[in-house]
């Protein structure tokens, strides 16, 4: 049952950070019955509608209903974007001239919308008179809400706004210093949010935010910061915890009738009903996710999103102990097994899972037709598997942190500290799930190198790369960018010490007298 599937309050849904005031028209005058601030917050049904509103600023267009796999998974070197919205290809090219641009513009506006959500439960719910256990529930889950919007926003423009206070048309917050005082202030949310969160639900309240999302969201903090031994002390409570536990399948954890299992730590939750228009903001609107229709198959999507070619190869770079190839490459990946240089083998379980929407094969489909019969599209979340057609109503929840994330995230974080052996032991019990045998023997130096590998094979398209390349420093230099290219072309167009950043939206700097980011005039 999924826990966000309730009516939200109009007044609750369309709220941005930055306003401007203007005069009225006399006939344009608010509506006397809509609720406001004063006469909302009362009782805990008030409170717990409040926050439902909060969850759902996770699945606006911004942020993880559509854009932001165009942010994380496409400017990194694992995707891009061949749309023929030429402005969308030259997004994933870091090209933007418009900085007013759909993506990025919604990207910002969406998830200061979801901010604004959090800090209006932040401010009103101390004031209501309800169980005492259940406030602090309310409170600590704005605060890990807050927490996870900021974290997209510093990992994107830098220096946010800090917004802590309900908006107001005479509210201008102010933009963070630096990037460490966003961090700092998503670390204050985090610690907060751990402390007031329960364990676990159950019934209709699975999906909630619980103490172990919010520790292994503050573990993965302290990693952006490379803050090792703070990132895994975190990280050890949620594997010490016992609550979690990598599921047997690993295709289970994209399909909508395998969520909330044992393996996710946190899911943005989503659902194919809908009343009301796929893109509006409102009670009885969608709340379904986009990804599967703009990355789906020709004909079946709109393929405006892709997988680069690059990621066939490193799923070859190791075969399970049986000999067979990993299979992940089958559950991550469409593509032709007929490919030039790709080592087919019609007994090997990976090449016979070949087949996608009508029981067909790339082969198939596009028999005369090469450029679609060769190009490689992403496989996760798309509903080949139950729906012959793509569309704007995916029901597939997004897995924003797995337990198998936790396990490679901690190994990274105990490598950086000397602990090489340990950081093995948790590598192997991600890498037995799939058949490959154990690694051992590995060198400080060598083992980061494998964790690389590690978390392509295992996270690939789950909007971690980007902020694994800038944990890693390979955005920061040209010769990381270099490295880049050899992947992706897209890196050509990259310019150290703009690129890393997207810019502010001229509209916010211009009326709020924002700072833009470097590089970005």
């Amino acid at each position: 049952m999924k826990y966000h599937k309730k009516h939200l309050l109009t007044f609750l849904s369309s709220t941005l950070l930055l306003t401007t005031s203007c005069e009225k028209d006399l006939l344009d005058q608010p509506n006397p019955n809509l609720p406001t601030a004063e006469t909302f917050w009362k009782n805990s049904q008030d409170a717990t509608k409040g926050i439902v509103a909060a969850y759902s600023g996770l699945q606006l267009l911004g942020n993880y209903r559509r854009w932001i796999y165009f942010d994380y998974d496409l400017r990194s070197d694992e995707g891009f974007s061949s749309s023929p919205w030429p402005e969308l290809q030259n997004f994933t090219k870091f090209i933007l001239t418009d900085y007013n641009f759909e993506v990025n513009s919604v990207t910002w506006g969406n998830h200061y919308v979801g901010i604004n959500r959090c800090n209006q439960v932040l401010a009103y719910v101390p004031g209501i008179q309800m169980d005492e256990t259940l406030k602090t529930q309310i409170l600590a889950e704005a605060r890990f809400i807050r927490a996870l919007h900021y974290f997209n926003l510093v990992s994107l423009y830098g220096r946010p706004v800090l917004a802590t206070e309900p908006s107001t048309a005479d509210y201008r917050p102010p933009q963070a210093s630096s990037e460490q005082e966003v961090w700092d202030f998503i670390v204050q949310d985090l610690q907060a949010a751990k402390a007031g969160l329960p364990v676990t639900y159950s019934g209709t309240d699975l999906g909630r935010a619980t103490k172990g999302a919010a520790t292994a969201l503050l573990g993965k903090a302290y990693m952006q910061q490379q803050k090792w031994t703070e990132a895994s002390t975190q990280l050890a409570e949620v594997i010490s915890s016992g609550r979690y536990s990598l599921a047997a399948n690993y295709r289970d954890n994209f399909r909508h009738d395998r969520e909330n299992g044992s393996e996710s730590v946190f899911e943005v939750q989503f659902t194919a009903e809908y009343s009301a228009d796929r893109d509006d903001d409102y009670a009885g609107a969608s709340e379904a996710s986009q990804r599967a229709q703009f990355f789906g198959l020709p004909t079946k999507g709109w393929t405006d999103g892709e997988a680069r070619s690059w990621l066939i190869d490193e799923f070859l770079k190791e075969k399970t102990t049986t000999g067979q190839k990993d299979p992940r490459l089958a559950a991550t990946l469409f593509f032709s097994r007929n490919r030039a240089g790709y080592p087919y083998d019609a007994a090997d379980p990976v090449d016979q899972d070949d087949k996608a929407y009508d029981n067909q094969t790339l082969d198939q489909r596009f028999a005369t037709d090469a450029y679609n019969r060769n190009r490689v599209y992403w496989r996760k979340y798309e509903n080949d598997y139950w729906k012959n057609v793509e569309g704007y109503y995916s029901p597939i929840n997004h897995r924003v942190i797995r337990y198998s994330d936790v396990l490679l995230s901690q190994a990274e974080c105990l490598n950086e500290q000397g602990k090489t052996t340990d950081a093995i032991t948790l590598i192997n019990l991600v890498r037995r799930r799939v058949g490959l045998a154990d690694l051992s023997g590995l060198s400080q130096s060598a083992l980061r190198t494998q964790l690389m590998h590690e978390r392509v094979t295992e996270l690939a398209g789950e909007t971690w790369r980007w902020h694994d390349l800038r944990r890693w420093g390979l955005l920061d230099n040209q010769a990381g960018i270099d490295q880049l290219k050899s992947r992706d072309p897209d890196f050509n167009t990259y310019v150290v010490g703009k690129s890393k950043y997207l810019p502010i939206p001229r509209t916010d700097v211009d009326i709020a007298g924002l700072a833009q980011n470097p590089g970005w005039n």
